[in-house]
């Protein structure tokens, strides 16, 4: 079956940005869909990786990069990064047509790190705007039914209420087929799309990312030990630890060299943590918890299959928190806001903060199934409320445990318990 191009979250806000700027850099890790996005709009493309024209682009780009600009527009600039000089070229072009509106559109899945002449010499401020994507969530894909909406819930929406079908089978299942669009788009479900990701990441892209040659063992043994400590606040340590573990030599500056390479290749979207002013003194633990773009990744890292999720419960609740950040994070992006984790040094603990940029905030608790594991996620949001101070601090908008059970309510407590399957923009 042909895959055919299923909306975005993100489609509206390009449209917009596009209609106000000479030109709109959309960015994320690779096969997320940027290029079949950007295509929806685009009148004409340059795919520079294409390699019947791979030689010819880069010596244009050499010489004389407009030429590469010339099309009609929008024109779409694929891997821009593959040229870095596009970049300025791009905003000379830009200028040169006073700001005019929807000229360019450019995707990139790596920040380049060009040295040098080579080097973009403007930011770009005013004439490239920047839009984020990740994998599809489960929204986009169809899998929720959409029945409880974040935007309603910051809305003001007191009470929430739904159903979902999907099974914890078949949340093991999402897990490792991951929101890639291709296989989506083709009715399938196909865990081995990551695998060859991880494949791709360990033997060739962190070295291109890094500008230098990496070793795939060493990359193949630092993403496991990312996978092994999804949603968790590990140390550098730790993960030198999981590393040297499987035998395999590394040094702590050459950790660093691999986290930021695989940054630079939007893999790792670690959560920052949530500071809010409290009443108390409790110090605040500052630590980010480690999550990869999609949770499919840190299953095809670990070796893992859905059969293998089920029968390894804590480690499938760990990549479930995950997939739930993954779509959190879109549907933050889209209300102006992002998604951070609290834990101060008392060990109050919750698992997802999503705050808006006009201060509007509301937590989340992922449990993947269990009254007594849903009780657990409700009173520690009702003790992070009771910590806050309210002076400095508002409200929450809402409290919300994200699970994988089937329905959707709201305790006489007044915190919301959500399906993934239910939860949408």
């Amino acid at each position: 079956m042909l895959a055919h191009y299923m909306p975005r979250i993100v489609d509206d806000e390009l449209k917009n940005k596009l209609a106000h700027t000479g030109a709109v850099y959309v960015r994320g890790p690779k096969w997320c869909g940027k290029t079949s996005t950007c295509e929806q709009l685009s009148a004409s493309a340059l795919r520079l990786r294409d390699p019947d024209t791979y030689a010819s682009n880069m010596e244009a780009a050499a010489v004389r990069p407009s030429l590469l600009l010339r099309g009609e527009r929008p024109r779409l600039i694929d891997e821009w990064q593959v040229a870095p000089v596009l970049w300025d070229a791009v905003i000379n072009e830009v200028d040169s047509l006073g700001g005019a509106p929807g000229q360019f559109l450019l995707t990139g899945s790596a920040t380049p790190i060009a040295a040098g002449e080579d080097r973009p010499k403007h930011a770009g401020t005013g004439r490239i705007a920047r839009v984020s994507m990740d994998p599809m969530t489960l929204q986009e894909s169809g899998s929720s039914t959409g029945e409880v909406s974040l935007s309603a819930l910051f809305g003001g929406a007191n009470e929430v209420e739904g159903s979902s079908t999907i099974t914890v089978e078949q949340y093991a299942s999402l897990i490792c087929s991951g929101g890639w669009p291709a296989p989506i788009s083709r009715g399938e479900a196909d865990a081995s799309v990551a695998r060859d990701y991880v494949d791709a990441i360990c033997e060739s892209d962190i070295s291109e990312a890094a500008g230098s040659s990496l070793d795939p063992e060493r990359a193949r043994a630092l993403m496991r030990s990312l996978a092994r400590n999804t949603a968790q606040e590990a140390s550098s340590a730790t993960l030198l630890a999981d590393v040297r573990d499987v035998g395999v030599g590394m040094s702590e500056p050459t950790l660093r060299t691999y986290l930021a390479a695989l940054r630079r290749l939007f893999v790792i979207e670690d959560l920052k943590a949530w500071a809010p002013a409290l009443r108390s003194r409790t110090p605040l633990r500052s630590a980010a918890t480690w999550h990869l773009c999609d949770p499919s990744l840190a299953a095809a890292a670990l070796e893992t299959t859905a059969d293998g999720l089920l029968s390894d419960l804590v480690t499938m609740g760990y990549l479930f928190e995950s997939l739930c950040v993954r779509d959190l994070r879109v549907y933050a992006r889209a209300l102006g806001g992002a998604v951070y984790h609290y834990r101060d040094k008392s060990g109050l603990e919750v698992d997802a903060i999503v705050r808006l940029n006009s201060g509007a905030w509301g937590a989340v608790e992922v449990k993947l199934g269990g009254a007594d594991r849903i009780d657990e996620g409700a009173k520690n949001m009702t003790r992070l409320v009771a910590r806050l101070d309210g002076r400095r601090t508002p409200k929450p908008a809402f409290l919300m445990v994200l699970t994988g059970g089937q329905f959707a309510y709201t305790r006489p407590d007044g915190v919301h318990v959500v399906p993934l399957g239910c939860l949408r923009l």
